[in-house]
């Protein structure tokens, strides 16, 4: 076997480049070479024997009288030497020396050689890695650059960005890291792997390694919500009744969701059971805490969520942590309210649902307009209530109406004090100037009469003092 055939096998070993991808490009390069030395009129072909393992070059030329370009042409005089039977017209072969390129093509070979090689094995490493997005990859960290952490993943390598980093995780190089890879990326250097510790997905991935029923899909993961590095919630189902899908994940002694929590560096992970049940999901995603009751609103995507006075703080978590991954985990808008402060505003906005009826117009824009209680509808303008969005003057008139129906009370109430008001403006100047010096005068009395207990009480403290016959003073 020549020298160019075992290299040729030995690299397609190797680097898992096809074999028949190597032979074409090794023609590729000499027919390069060729026509840089020659120039790109010659007509040459070139092919690899399999038999004694080299490359053969052949240069085509056509059989003229009168020869013009001796590179493409040979005159009919010469060919006969080569083949008594050439006759006008004819194309003969001629083998060319490979040896005979010269260094400067020689060199051109090579460099096109070793272009098509790297160029062979970056397409393979892209196909490799693009089927494994998805997957949970290890390597080692290599470098920092300004985008984030080089990861050397052996054939090639992987980016971390800093926007898929654990907060607050510290690496160094030599240190080795399993990431989760999301996108694999055609650049002019190579295939660009990358990889990320945050997304969801890779607790899921981290899941189905460690927990049996996650692997083989008798637990279904339905959600991830998390806020890496700090806490997490995982919603899960089970498709087999006799089958705990909490009890699954945690492992005995909590032994199955502590290697993954030691693997995102602490983060603390809560494992909630999913629900078709808006409301009863919503009630798990949001524990620990203890929930009275919950309002749905399908069309908005949101939830009222009511809870004990003692649970708010659990409810909202940290820095409100708590609410926002129930809130992504769920996929709904959560506004959470204690029982105190939801019964202060239900008697407030108490029969505003009915006015709102009546005008045609969501109660919500009446509370974006500031009305959140009959009474503030009730002393504000017909000016005031166009402010309301849908609200017109047929419609402000209808209102009043509706209320002078629903809440006579608070109507005869507000009419009440305003008549009280006038009454007090209708006064004469007179009369508020009588009772001005009446509480004048009340006062001067009530100064002269504390003055005169004063002095009473210093006469009598100044006797306190004197000291009785025969006694001495002490």
């Amino acid at each position: 076997m020549s020298e160019l055939k075992k290299a040729i096998d030995q690299i397609s070993k190797d680097r898992g480049i096809d074999r028949d991808l190597l032979i074409d490009t090794l023609e590729e390069a000499v027919r390069s070479a060729v026509a840089r030395k020659y120039g790109e009129t010659m007509d040459i072909e070139v092919a690899f024997n399999e038999d004694n393992g080299e490359i053969e070059v052949f240069e085509f030329k056509v059989v003229v009288e009168d020869v013009h370009d001796p590179i493409s042409e040979i005159s009919l005089e010469d060919a006969q030497e080569h083949d008594p039977n050439a006759r006008i017209d004819d194309e003969m072969g001629f083998p060319v020396k490979i040896e005979d390129l010269g260094r400067i093509a020689a060199q051109s070979a090579k460099q096109v050689i070793i272009q098509r090689m790297r160029d062979a094995e970056q397409e393979i490493i892209f196909e490799e890695y693009k089927d494994r997005v998805g997957e949970i990859s290890s390597g080692i960290i290599q470098r920092r650059d300004r985008t984030g952490w080089i990861i050397n993943l052996g054939r090639t390598e992987a980016l971390l960005p800093k926007d898929e980093q654990i907060p607050r995780e510290r690496y160094k190089r030599g240190d080795r890291v399993q990431a989760y890879i999301i996108d694999v990326l055609k650049e002019s250097r190579g295939p660009q792997v990358v990889v990320s510790r945050s997304h969801p997905d890779y607790m899921i991935e981290l899941f189905k390694r460690e927990v049996p029923e996650v692997a083989d899909s008798t637990v279904k993961i339905m959600g991830v919500a998390r806020d890496p590095g700090l806490r997490a919630k995982v919603a899960v189902m089970s498709r087999d009744r006799d089958v705990d899908p909490v009890g699954a994940c945690v492992g005995i002694r909590g032994s199955r969701i502590q290697n993954v929590v030691q693997e995102l560096k602490g983060e603390r992970i809560d494992i909630v059971v999913w629900s078709p049940d808006i409301a009863m999901y919503a009630q798990h995603a949001l524990s620990p805490a203890l929930i009275s009751r919950i309002t749905v609103d399908d069309e908005e995507e949101a939830l009222e969520v009511v809870c004990p006075d003692d649970q708010l703080t659990l409810a909202i978590g940290r820095k409100g942590q708590n609410v926002k991954l129930a809130a992504k985990l769920l996929g709904w808008k959560i506004d959470i309210f204690t029982e105190s402060r939801y019964g202060e505003l239900n008697a407030a906005r108490k029969g505003m649902d009915q006015i709102a009826a009546v005008a045609e117009v969501s109660m919500e824009n009446f509370i974006n307009a500031g009305f959140e209680s009959l009474e503030s509808i009730v002393r504000a303008s017909d000016e005031d209530l166009l402010d309301v969005n849908g609200l017109t003057e047929t419609k402000i008139a209808d209102v009043r109406v509706a209320i002078n129906m629903l809440a006579p009370g608070i109507v005869d109430e507000i009419k009440a004090e305003e008549q009280a008001e006038e009454n007090f403006e209708a006064a004469s100047v007179d009369e508020k100037q009588e009772l001005d010096e009446g509480e004048i005068h009340e006062t001067t009395e009530e100064d002269g009469a504390e003055k005169e207990a004063a002095e009473v009480v210093e006469e009598t403290e100044e006797e306190s003092e004197t000291p009785a016959d025969g006694e001495e003073m002490k």
